[in-house]
């Protein structure tokens, strides 16, 4: 089944794309996920300086399940690439030369000035990268220096610098934006004012993975300390869900979503598809469970176009969205169907009369 789908000109084998992150760390690695089957890659975020970024040891913490110990959340507090610019440039003329039907996506990240925005793009551009994502999400490290979130929560620093690079950028481009913010529609129209073709969502939600009872040490514990990182894994998959459909009914027509967080299989994949997402990030997925994994994304995805009778990946994008409505217009429609009895303030009596356990059991669609 031809699982191949057209975004903002560029044509994808298929939807699933590597996040930026350590699954594109470097030239190697990004081979080994086209060898595997991904249509795509979002390499890790380089910027033209890499002598200012020092990552630490240990950086990532799990949140595991209680019942079973399964990972169910993940956080990082890794920096961008530490290595130099110029490798880079030439690892991405490599692959392009390699896999010249794979699509290669760089992420890009700079202080706030004009003249180094500019200049990384056109340094970039010219290796024959497909596309753009500009990292406006980060959530820890490089604030100090005005990167990463520190511009994406900040809807006029997200236009201004978009504008930077669309004024020299020749291919389409992608602003990554971060969740840590009341609105992200917000700062995503503002990119999209600047230019871009199309918004990545979501980065990692700040957070503190949890606390070491024994040493009173908050983790992951680099000499004795921490600071807040990104979250990620499964247990983020709600929230991006929803900030990917707020994206889906907010943004304007013909500008695309690259959707992310808590993507583990093609039924992860697919909700984000049908709220909107036209091609969807996967990289802490692919960090506990390897490159893959595509192999289950694209059969599974295979299997539902042919069970709904979708004919190409296209139809499925924003197939959900007619179905979000307000609560008032719930209960209107609540009450057309004769079930408005179901939400009388007179039956919260029942929280007393029943275990409540069982009320929310009553009360609970899945």
């Amino acid at each position: 089944m031809d699982l191949s789908i057209t975004v903002n000109g560029i044509k994808f084998p298929n939807p699933f794309l590597l996040g930026s992150g350590p699954p594109g760390t470097n030239a190697r690695v990004l081979a080994k996920s086209f060898d595997a089957g991904w249509g795509g890659a979002v390499a890790k975020t380089v910027s033209l300086e890499s002598s200012k970024v020092v990552n630490v040891v240990p950086r990532y913490g799990k949140l595991r399940s209680r019942e079973n110990n399964e990972v169910i959340g993940f956080e990082n507090i890794e920096l961008i690439s530490d290595r130099p610019i110029e490798v880079w440039l030439e690892e991405f003329r490599q692959v392009k030369k390699d896999y010249p039907n794979n699509i290669l996506i760089a992420s890009i990240m700079e202080e706030y000035t004009r003249e180094r925005w500019q200049e990384l793009t056109r340094l970039v551009q010219d290796t024959g990268v497909d596309a753009f994502e500009l990292n406006f999400s980060c959530p820890h490290g490089m604030t100090e220096r005005k990167m990463g979130s520190e511009m994406g929560e900040h809807p006029d620093l997200c236009e201004e610098v978009t504008s930077w690079v669309t004024e020299v950028a020749k291919i389409p481009v992608w602003a990554k934006m971060t969740p840590n913010i009341t609105n992200i529609t917000e700062p995503s129209l503002a990119a999209v004012r600047g230019g871009a073709a199309g918004i990545s969502a979501i980065n990692t939600i700040l957070s503190v993975i949890g606390v070491n009872l024994d040493t009173l040490r908050p983790m992951p514990t680099v000499e004795g300390h921490t600071v807040p990182g990104g979250f990620s894994a499964q247990a983020v998959k709600p929230i991006a869900l929803r900030m990917v459909s707020q994206l889906g009914l907010g943004l304007p027509e013909g500008i695309t979503i690259s959707g992310i967080g808590g993507i583990e299989n093609s039924h992860d994949a697919i909700e984000f598809m049908l709220l909107g997402a036209s091609t969807v990030q996967i990289c802490t997925g692919v960090m506990l469970q390897g490159v893959k994994m595509v192999d289950e994304l694209q059969a599974g995805l295979a299997k539902f176009m042919t069970d709904k009778g979708f004919n190409s990946v296209q139809e499925i994008v924003g197939k959900s969205l007619p179905y979000f409505s307000t609560h008032m217009e719930l209960v209107k429609m609540m009450k057309e169907a004769k079930r408005h009895k179901a939400g009388e303030a007179a039956r919260d009596n029942e929280w007393a009369q029943k275990d409540i356990t069982e009320k929310t059991a009553e009360l609970t669609s899945n």
